[in-house]
């Protein structure tokens, strides 16, 4: 059975992008935005949740927040354009496991994931 990944992005070729990099290794599930995003976690339970930061409605930061209330431990890694200094640690403070910044690197977006669903 293949890890279960959810992937929370509103732009369609982002989502693409993502799509194509782990369709052949992961079970993916999709959300466009945070509350989307909220209702597939509690629901469908994934091994590991990509989650952008800016989202219509809720934003990425506070539906991992929301997530984390529910006592949930699965790794969360924010996947986001927004690069200015204390983005990654305002992340981390929310809660995400690990931050890949927009344009993602493709091989280290697959080791990241890798490795925190090896903890």
């Amino acid at each position: 059975m293949k890890p279960r990944l959810l992937i929370v992005e509103d732009k369609e070729l982002d989502c693409e992008l993502l799509i194509q990099i782990f369709e052949k290794t992961y079970d993916l599930r999709l959300a466009a935005d945070g509350k989307t995003a909220l209702d597939v976690a509690s629901e469908e339970l994934p091994d590991l949740i990509l989650m952008d930061i800016g989202l219509p409605g809720i934003s990425g930061l506070d539906a991992v927040r929301g997530i984390r209330a529910t006592g949930s431990e699965v790794p969360i890694i924010a996947v986001s354009s927004r690069v200015m200094p204390g983005d990654r640690e305002r992340a981390l403070a929310a809660g995400c496991d690990d931050f890949m910044a927009k344009p993602i690197d493709d091989l280290a977006l697959v080791d990241m994931v890798g490795g925190l669903l090896a903890r």
